[in-house]
């Protein structure tokens, strides 16, 4: 399962809403939607998003949130490190490999550490995540 799909069956839980009933009112198969909430499907769409926060009326920061772990729930990703120091890559193909292994505890060791590290960035506005910003200004 996704963040994503996660958050996605939580709220349809809180609700009492059935995958069959959502997914009639946003306009998807039940299939569909069972398969992105258990990761089998890749990240929604920006439209599908913005169907999914008008059904369950979420807006201002529940709906940042939303955004956000739609973003970061595509379960089958690639890490490209061409360019980058050679323990980028070393870490990548580790990760890679140990993933599946990695108890709960430690996914999240890990990401506290990857989070800290965003926040000291995004606190300092690095040139890296300005040109970031810009190219993603561009490219719409």
């Amino acid at each position: 399962m996704t963040p994503f799909g996660e958050k996605m069956r939580k709220l349809r839980m809180e609700r009492g809403v059935t995958l069959k009933q959502m997914a009639d009112e946003i306009g998807v198969s039940s299939a569909y939607l069972s398969a992105l909430e258990h990761g089998k499907r890749g990240r929604p769409g920006w439209h599908l998003i913005q169907r999914i926060l008008s059904f369950f009326n979420i807006i201002w920061d529940e709906a940042e949130e939303v955004i956000r772990l739609a973003r970061i729930s595509h379960p089958r990703i690639t890490i490209d490190t061409s360019g980058l120091n050679p323990k980028a890559t070393e870490l990548a193909n580790r990760l890679a490999d140990e993933i599946a292994r990695l108890e709960a505890a430690t996914l999240d060791e890990i990401l506290v550490i990857i989070e800290r590290r965003r926040s000291k960035t995004l606190a300092a506005g690095s040139p890296s995540d300005a040109a970031r910003r810009r190219r993603s200004v561009r490219t719409g």
